[in-house]
């Protein structure tokens, strides 16, 4: 009988608890409507928690992200990046507006880009200058802007 428990604990960890895992995780259609679709590592989720103390938010990223493979030692970097925005909408937040003013000029690889109608994100480019992620950054401040860049865009590269 011991057996037949374990083999059912065994076979319940092994098939099932994956499928209900996967039902947390969101389509990457969501994902890019929440806004995570450049938050693709399960750490950028902790980091995120680290300053953005909305759970909600938090756990939507989790249902978005990527587990870390053990093999990877670095996280995924970029080569540049675009900021797009509506230039009538900037009025709406400051908090872009004060990065792009005060502290864009600290990457030379990432470009202001205007576009009607189009709220904050961030568009990270690889090394030919491909879009590859999209992330928007409508609630974000100043600060986790200048962070997210730190941590994500290659110092010394140029598109």
């Amino acid at each position: 009988m011991n057996v037949y428990k374990a083999c059912g604990v065994l076979l319940f960890f092994t098939f099932l608890l994956p499928i209900v895992k996967s039902k947390d995780q969101l389509s990457s259609r969501a994902c890019e409507d929440l806004g995570f679709t450049g938050l693709a590592l399960c750490s950028d989720c902790n980091t995120l928690a680290e300053y953005v103390k909305d759970q909600e938010l938090v756990s939507d990223c989790l249902k978005c992200c990527t587990e870390d493979s053990d093999d990877s030692i670095s996280k995924i970097t970029y080569s540049g990046a675009i900021i797009e925005v509506c230039m009538r909408k900037l009025v709406f937040y400051p908090e872009i507006v004060g990065f792009i003013e005060e502290e864009k000029g600290q990457f030379p690889t990432v470009k202001v880009q205007y576009l009607f109608n189009s709220p904050p994100k961030l568009i990270m480019l690889d090394d030919e200058g491909q879009h590859k992620e999209t992330i928007r950054i409508d609630n974000w401040k100043r600060e986790h802007v200048l962070q997210f860049l730190k941590e994500k865009v290659k110092p010394t590269s140029a598109i």
